[in-house]
C-alpha cells in the first residue's frame, strides 16, 4: 500500500484515517483473506502479476490456506472500507507503526530515488546537486487534492519549484498501472530525472527500452516529519495479535524466499541497521 505509494505509501500516511479498534471478524482458518488494489503494479494486480500477489501466495501455502481477495482502490479510505470492514484480515504493504492496523515485523525497508536516463550521466546523489535547479523534475501528487509527496515539499523549500513535474500517484484508473508513468516519463525525455518512490522505481524501469539510472536519497535527507525512507510490514486488524504474531514468524521463516521476490521485481533494498524486534 505510495504500498503501497508509496504511494502509495504516502499516501497511506497521509490519507488513511485514524481507525476505532475492531472486533476481529470469525474467520474460517481456511482461508488466508486479502484486501489489494486490482491496478496497482508493481504491488498487486487482479491478474495476480504484482509482488504483493506473490507474497500472499507465498505465506498462504506456508498456512495451507486458501488465497481469498477483495479488490479495492488503494486511496482515501481504503483501510475504513477492508480491513476494519472485516472484508479480509491482511492488507500486505503498509509503513511500519501506522496507528490505523497492527502491522507485523517490516519485511523491507526501501526508500525515494534519483531516477535518470543512464545516458546522461547526471550522478545525482543529493538534493543539493546544482544541475536539480535547472533540469526538468518529475515528482508525484498525491491524493485528488494534488497534495505533495516527500520530494516536492524538500525540493519546495529549496526553492526549486519552477522546473518541477508533477504527476498524480493515482492517475487514469481506466489505464495499467497509474504510477508508472512517470518513470516512462523519463525514458521518453519528458522530464531529465525524476524522484519517485523506490519499489515503483525499480519495477518500471525493467520495462523502459531505454537503460535507466537509479541512486536512492540518501537517508540523511530525511526530516522527522519527512522522511525519504520506510519499513514496509504487512497490517492486520488493531488487536489481532494472534495473526500478527503468526506472520511474524513466517516472515523470519521465509525471508531469504521473500528477498528473491522483491530482487526480481527491482525493489530497491535500503539496508536496516536496526535491530529487529
Amino acid at each position: 500500500m505510495i504500498s503501497k505509494a508509496l504511494f502509495f505509501l504516502t499516501a497511506l500516511i497521509i490519507l488513511s484515517p485514524s481507525l476505532v479498534e475492531s472486533e476481529a471478524p470469525t474467520t474460517p482458518n481456511t482461508q488466508f483473506r486479502v484486501c489489494a488494489d486490482p491496478n496497482n503494479l508493481p504491488y498487486s494486480n487482479q491478474k495476480l502479476e504484482g509482488f504483493e500477489n506473490k507474497l500472499v501466495d507465498l505465506l498462504a501455502k506456508e498456512l495451507k490456506q486458501e488465497v481469498t481477495y477483495t479488490w479495492w482502490p488503494q486511496r482515501r479510505g481504503f483501510i475504513r472500507n477492508t480491513l476494519a470492514a472485516g472484508r479480509c484480515d491482511v492488507v500486505m504493504g503498509i509503513p511500519e507503526n501506522v496507528d490505523a492496523v497492527l502491522t507485523t515485523k517490516p519485511y523491507y525497508r526501501s526508500a525515494y530515488v534519483f531516477v535518470s536516463p543512464k545516458a546522461a550521466n547526471y550522478n545525482i546523489i543529493s538534493f543539493d546537486d546544482p544541475q536539480l535547479q535547472s533540469l526538468k523534475i518529475g515528482v508525484h501528487l498525491i491524493g485528488d487534492d494534488y497534495s505533495n509527496s516527500p520530494p516536492a515539499h524538500l525540493l519546495s523549500s529549496k526553492g526549486i519549484v519552477k522546473n518541477v513535474v508533477g504527476y498524480s500517484i493515482f492517475g487514469n484508473y481506466g489505464e495499467d498501472s497509474p504510477p508508472g508513468k512517470i518513470i516512462k516519463a523519463v525514458a521518453d525525455g519528458e522530464v531529465n530525472v525524476a524522484i519517485v518512490w523506490g519499489p515503483i522505481a525499480g519495477y518500471f524501469a525493467q520495462k523502459q527500452s531505454v537503460p535507466l539510472t537509479i541512486t536512492p536519497v540518501p537517508t540523511e535527507a530525511s526530516l522527522p516529519t519527512l522522511p525519504f525512507a520506510y519499513r514496509i510490514a504487512l497490517g492486520v486488524r488493531r488487536g489481532d495479535t494472534q495473526l500478527r504474531e503468526k506472520l511474524n514468524d513466517l516472515l523470519n521463516r521465509k525471508s531469504q524466499e521473500i528477498n528473491k521476490i522483491l530482487t526480481e521485481y527491482g525493489v530497491p533494498i535500503i539496508q536496516d541497521l536496526r535491530t529487529e524486534r
